[in-house]
């Protein structure tokens, strides 16, 4: 990969990285994910963000910022919008070749620098909102704070002359770039594949923290974008707005009544009797018209899971009592759903028992802490009667009704 030029003087120096492993140690990447820097150069040299020596991105990203002559000791300012250490898990090694670099970054992010990479704790300056640096050149750079997208410490940064927002993990998506890193280079097929990895990103990493991006978003309203330059994902230079437009978006799911008219069906079976009622309940949202994403937990992963339950109104969970409590598999999807803030969501639980039941009592504290409005539960000791079948038939048949009401 070469140095991508976004205006003169500044560029995205980056890397791609492949789907071994997990992103955060968590989220499958099966179409990976790109890291991405930036260098802006006036009469200084700011670089806007690091990356982690992950499959030999550190390499990468010194290879082209070489290539648009700009070696690592050139660099007079060190950009540090969020401290997570996929943006600064080389600040060490950095700062031993640079020994004089100035690292900027928010004063809660100057307070990690030092517990996470105890090598770089000189020359520390802490922003304050709206600070402006000049680096010549009519390159200016101005510092805005925008805490809890997604830690506590996360600012962005705008270069005046450009009119660029590097937003670092805000307005991210998974996925490689590669050399198709601009918006308008996307076909119409490559942009739903990426709009899906947006949505996909903004769920398992952003999504806790959404009333903090709607802040950032209206903080940010007063100034003119015309370049929005994430540390993940593609640069959005024909329609920054549709970014913005997208993240208000799945922002607003948070509340549930805002999410799409869409049910999500996460389902468990141990033997096949809780899979007995998929059909029923399918058929009858179908015959509604309601949209219906359905996840087999555990053979899908959570993120997948979260994906589909972030965007969508309503929730179905299928699963059985697995020796007094729910299965297992199942509540940990579940702990990742009240994680991620699911809430207001409309639905039901239906599942199978043997000798007792007991899922629903681990069932009712997820319910009640992401503020579901739960219909009575179908719950049937063994095999699913026909009565049971028809039960599932009904209040699937009601949620979708509903659903088309909102």
């Amino acid at each position: 990969m070469k140095a991508l030029q976004l205006f003169e003087g500044v560029h995205r120096v980056s890397a791609d990285i492949g789907p071994k492993d997990l992103f955060e140690g968590i989220w499958p990447i099966p179409h990976g994910v790109s890291l991405n820097s930036y260098t802006v150069k006036g009469d200084k040299v700011a670089l806007i963000d690091l990356v982690k020596d992950w499959e030999g991105s550190a390499t990468s990203v010194t290879s082209q910022m070489q290539g648009v002559g700009i070696e690592l000791k050139d660099v007079d300012y060190l950009i540090l919008n969020h401290l997570e250490p996929d943006h600064t898990g080389w600040l060490n090694e950095f700062c031993q070749v640079n020994t004089t670099v100035q690292i900027y970054a928010t004063k809660k992010g100057i307070d990690m620098v030092k517990p996470f990479y105890h090598g770089a704790v000189d020359n520390l300056h802490s922003i304050t909102d709206g600070e402006t640096l000049d680096l010549g050149q009519g390159k200016v750079l101005t510092f805005f704070e925008t805490p809890n997208v997604h830690w506590p410490e996360t600012m962005m940064t705008y270069e005046s002359s450009s009119k660029a927002l590097f937003s670092c993990d805000a307005f991210g998506a998974f996925g490689k770039v590669g050399d198709k890193a601009f918006d308008d280079q996307l076909s119409a097929d490559e942009m739903t594949h990426y709009e899906y990895e947006a949505l996909r990103y903004y769920s398992n990493i952003v999504s806790t923290f959404s009333p903090f991006v709607q802040r950032a978003i209206t903080k940010l309203a007063g100034i003119t974008v015309d370049i929005i330059a994430p540390s993940h994902g593609i640069i959005w230079r024909k329609d920054p707005t549709r970014i913005i437009e997208m993240y208000q978006r799945f922002a607003a799911y948070g509340n549930g009544k805002s999410a799409e008219k869409e049910v999500t069906l996460i389902w468990s079976s141990m033997y096949g009797n809780t899979e007995q009622l998929l059909e029923p309940i399918q058929r009858a949202l179908q015959e509604e018209g309601v949209p219906v994403h359905v996840h087999q937990v555990p053979q899908e992963h959570s993120s997948f899971v979260l994906a589909s339950a972030w965007r969508s109104a309503g929730i179905i969970v299928g699963t059985p009592t697995y020796e007094y409590k729910m299965f297992p598999p199942m509540f940990a999807v579940l702990d990742v759903l009240d994680r991620s803030h699911v809430r207001g969501r409309r639905g039901f639980r239906f599942g199978s028992f043997g000798w007792s039941g007991g899922a629903q009592k681990q069932f009712d504290p997820f319910a009640e802490s992401l503020k579901w409005d739960c219909m009575e539960p179908i719950e049937f000791k063994g095999a699913p009667s026909e009565e049971d079948k028809q039960r599932a038939y009904d209040q699937a048949k009601e949620l979708a009704q509903y659903i088309k009401g909102l």
